[in-house]
C-alpha cells in the first residue's frame, strides 16, 4: 500500500474473510458496487478501492436517485463530483417516476437498473468473470431483518433472506449475482471505516422517517435490545446465517426425498406421502410445488392441501391461484397448467 492507502486492520478483516471464500469475490472480476453515499456503501467503497491491487478487480459505481426528498439531486451531484476527483467510475440514474410502494418498490427499481448495468459491462468487460453486484449490506441490516420478518411470522426461507450471496434477480439464476461482503461488520464499524478512511458521508433524511418499518426497528427496537443484551445485533445476525444453512440443508434433503418418490410424467407417488406424519408432508409438497412455479401459496391453503392428499382421503382436485390444477387419484399427485 501507499501512504495515501493505508492498511488498516479494516482492511486485513475483510481481506482475510475474502482469501476464506474465494469465489465471493473471485480475483479478476469486475465489481459493480451499489453507492447511495451512506457511510455502509463509502466504507465497502473504501475498503474494495485499496484492496482491488490485492484482488485485481474492477471497480465500477452506481448510484440511484429516487428523488424521494428535495436534496436528491444535489447529492448526487456532490458525490459524482467526489468520484470524479478520485478518479472512481460512477453512473447516475434518476427514477423518471415517482416510486409508490416504499422500500419493497425503491429496492426492486434498483436491482433492475443494477442488472440492466451489469449486463452492459458484461458485454464490454475483458475479464472471464462475469460482473458481479455489491452492496453494503451489514450485521445490522440482517438482525433488522430477522426483527422485520419474525414479526410478520414468516418461514425458515424468510428469518435467513439476507444471504451473503444470491442471484440478483430471484428468476434469473444466469443473471448478474448480489455479493455483500460486509455482513460480518457492524452499522457502527462502517462508522468507524468511514472516519478511519477520512471518506466522506452523505446523509439520507429518509432514513430518519419513523413511518417506515426498517426505521422504527432501528432506531427505536434494537437501541432498547442492545442495552438489554450488549452485541444482540450482531448474534441475531449469526443466527440469521444459521437459519439460512439449515433451510439449504432441508432443501436438500427434501429434494432427495421427492427423488425417491417421483412417478412418471413429473408427478409423485401419492401412498408414500400418506405415510408420511403431516409436518414432512406438508413440507415436501411444498417444495415440489415451488419448484414447478407455485410460489404463492398461503400457509392455510398449503396446509389444506397436504391434508387432502393425507390417508383416508378420496380423489380430488384442486384450481390455484398461480394458474395451475393440482389433482390426485389414488395412487398419483400431479400438476397441470389450468386449461
Amino acid at each position: 500500500m501507499t501512504a495515501s492507502e493505508p492498511w488498516l486492520h479494516w482492511h486485513d478483516r475483510l481481506h482475510r474473510q475474502l482469501l476464506l471464500k474465494p469465489t465471493l469475490l473471485p480475483r479478476g472480476t469486475t465489481l459493480l458496487l451499489a453507492l447511495s453515499g451512506g457511510q455502509d456503501s463509502m466504507a465497502l467503497l473504501g475498503l474494495l478501492r485499496d484492496l482491488r491491487k490485492h484482488h485485481h478487480w474492477t471497480l465500477q459505481l452506481w448510484h440511484g436517485d429516487h428523488g424521494w426528498h428535495p436534496g436528491s439531486a444535489c447529492v448526487s451531484k456532490d458525490l459524482a463530483k467526489w468520484c470524479a476527483q478520485e478518479a472512481l467510475p460512477l453512473r447516475v440514474s434518476r427514477s423518471t417516476a415517482e416510486i409508490t410502494g416504499g422500500e419493497a418498490a425503491a429496492r426492486a427499481w434498483r436491482y433492475s437498473e443494477l442488472s440492466q448495468y451489469a449486463q452492459q459491462l458484461n458485454q464490454t468487460c475483458a475479464s472471464s468473470n462475469s460482473c458481479t453486484v455489491v452492496t453494503a449490506h451489514t450485521a445490522s441490516d440482517r438482525a433488522e431483518t430477522l426483527l422485520m420478518q419474525l414479526s410478520r411470522g414468516t418461514d425458515l426461507a424468510g428469518l435467513g433472506s439476507l444471504r451473503q450471496s444470491r442471484p440478483l434477480q430471484a428468476n434469473a439464476s444466469n443473471g448478474p449475482r448480489l455479493v455483500r461482503p460486509l455482513l460480518d461488520f457492524t452499522r457502527e464499524e462502517t462508522a468507524a471505516i468511514c472516519q478511519d478512511l477520512q471518506l466522506p458521508v452523505w446523509h439520507d433524511p429518509s432514513n430518519s422517517d419513523l413511518r417506515i418499518e426498517r426505521n422504527r426497528i432501528r432506531l427505536e427496537l434494537l437501541p432498547v435490545l442492545e442495552s438489554l443484551h450488549a452485541g444482540c445485533s450482531r448474534r441475531m445476525a449469526l443466527l440469521s446465517e444459521r437459519i439460512s444453512q439449515v433451510h439449504d440443508t432441508q432443501n436438500a434433503l427434501v429434494d432427495l426425498s421427492l427423488q425417491s418418490i417421483n412417478s412418471p410424467g413429473n408427478g409423485l407417488q401419492r401412498p408414500p406421502l400418506q405415510a408420511l406424519a403431516p409436518d414432512p408432508r406438508r413440507t415436501l409438497l411444498q417444495r415440489w410445488l415451488q419448484q414447478r412455479g407455485v410460489r404463492s401459496l398461503q400457509a392455510r391453503q398449503l396446509e389444506e392441501l397436504s391434508r387432502a392428499i393425507g390417508p383416508q382421503q378420496p380423489p380430488g382436485e384442486r384450481h390455484l391461484s398461480s394458474g395451475h390444477r393440482l389433482h390426485w387419484c389414488r395412487n398419483w399427485v400431479q400438476l397441470n397448467n389450468r386449461d
